[in-house]
């Protein structure tokens, strides 16, 4: 086998093995390579597209919408276009495509084309903007019209610390006109909380509350569910109104702004600026009434400083800035939430309370899934309980482990793997628990939240290791 040859089969080796299509035609538009994974994202085998011409295999396409014989026409590669486009056999896909100039001394030869599969994700996105359109009264039967989906209020943030106070009074005033704002703070904060409770105590509120998460689609799906497409305005597109239109009048919520490409950012800004979108491929321009809300959990500044967030976009959607505070930053918050969410999950008929030292835990737990993290830590303490109060062993692995003995000196252990540092850290909070219930074993696996049986059965498994370790 010669060198180039050699080069070759390592070359076909590794793209029958990448994740993204790979598609490679003639300077005639004839197929000469066709890897797996393209051959599964569009339903063909290699078999019926090798050899044959793109628009024999793919005949929705055409000379004008083909972003392969575009490039063999021009020369020029085209990055992330979205197409849309039916095989043979009738099947339809969307892919995101990458797709280049393959020449030799200046002349193309031919040209390749490097995909991402999105159908099921347009699919999703357009389903979702219809259903939208159903619920807020586009193109609608009048029984289905319906106002807002946004639902909590400034009553439903629960605190009393003077930071919780503030921004609560701070929301309050900016939720009575139409200015941006940029809401920002650590996952489980609360974000989307004070996002709605703006949008119910504003002149809008009897109008639609569209959030959209900017991190959940690829960019070039998300333009279109931002703005709107017209039937022709890419390969497949079809007359459908943007969440612009359909929060018109309302509030359009935009979580996660940080990950919005930055091209894209650049026609938001547009949008804010001039108060009108234009549907993708279209040229006719709509004029909008939608206040924008947006959201990070990051800090902005430092999403500016990485290039993350455009400078110009940042100085116009913060107009207020409300920082909502880690969970650490308001401890004394802590036994209000932790009523409120006993409440939540029981009723009110159901006493439930939690022991000192559980509470104490609470206290000094760092939080970093912050009230989220607290809410789910309350709810799952409430299924593996027994009696009414919740205990130590109650609490999520993640807490307890935090406060293990074992904490912070399982690294020091020679050739631990996972399962035997989980093991040792069980072993003491058995240990623990046998100590607290002074040797009963009933008591004790009421402590861990476990039946008895199991706590026998991993007594049994600890005796050889550290002797008779409990009494009945």
């Amino acid at each position: 086998m010669s060198e180039l040859e050699a080069v070759r089969a390592q070359l076909e080796l590794l793209l029958s093995h990448v994740e993204e299509g790979v598609h490679i035609v003639d300077h005639r538009g004839i197929s000469v390579y066709y890897n797996r994974a393209a051959s599964k994202i569009e339903g063909l085998s290699p078999s019926e597209v090798l050899g044959r011409h793109l628009l024999d295999v793919f005949p929705s396409l055409s000379e004008e919408n083909s972003t392969l014989l575009k490039v063999l026409k021009t020369g020029e590669p085209i990055y992330d276009q979205e197409q849309t486009f039916t095989n043979y056999k009738g099947r339809k896909i969307t892919t995101i495509n990458s797709t280049l100039p393959v020449k030799v001394n200046g002349r193309v030869i031919g040209a390749m084309e490097i995909s991402r599969d999105v159908t099921s994700v347009r699919d999703m996105s357009e389903r979702i903007t219809d259903l939208q359109a159903i619920l807020y009264g586009r193109q609608v039967k009048p029984d289905l019209k319906k106002n807002g989906t946004s639902g909590y209020t400034f009553d439903d943030i629960v605190g009393r610390s003077e930071a919780i106070v503030e921004l609560k009074k701070l929301a309050s005033r900016a939720a009575k006109s139409s200015i941006p704002v940029l809401v920002w703070g650590e996952t489980g904060t609360g974000k989307e909380l004070f996002v709605q409770a703006i949008h119910n105590e504003s002149p809008r509120k009897n109008k639609p509350f569209i959030p959209q998460n900017c991190a959940a689609l690829p960019g070039t799906l998300l333009e279109g569910i931002l703005f709107g497409t017209i039937r022709g305005g890419f390969t497949g597109a079809e007359d459908r109104p943007g969440l612009f239109e359909l929060a018109d009048g309302g509030t359009l919520f935009l979580d996660e702004i940080n990950t919005m490409p930055l091209e894209l950012q650049a026609k938001l800004l547009r949008v804010l600026q001039e108060g009108t979108i234009r549907r993708i491929g279209d040229t006719r321009v709509r004029f909008v009434d939608t206040r924008v809300i947006t959201a990070c959990s990051e800090d902005p500044v430092e999403a500016v400083q990485k290039k993350k967030l455009r400078e110009d976009l940042f100085f116009r959607i913060n107009v207020v800035s409300l920082r909502i505070p880690p969970l650490r930053e308001r401890r004394e918050d802590i036994p209000l939430l932790v009523d409120h969410f006993i409440k939540k999950f029981t009723g009110e008929e159901k006493e439930v309370r939690v022991s000192d030292e559980v509470m104490k835990i609470f206290f000094d737990y760092p939080w970093p899934g912050n009230v989220r993290e607290l809410e789910h830590a309350i709810e799952g303490a409430l299924v593996i309980m027994e009696g009414n109060e919740i205990q130590p062993a109650h609490l999520p692995i993640q807490i307890k482990a935090h406060f293990s003995p074992q904490k912070g000196r399982i690294a020091c252990y020679d050739n631990l793997n996972l399962n035997d540092a989980l093991e040792r850290v069980e072993a003491d909070l058995i240990k623990k628990a046998l100590e607290r219930s002074k040797g009963n074993i009933s008591s004790a696996a009421r402590m861990l939240g476990i039946p008895r049986q199991t706590l026998q059965y991993k007594l049994r498994k600890l005796k050889g290791e550290d002797g008779d370790l409990s009494r009945n």
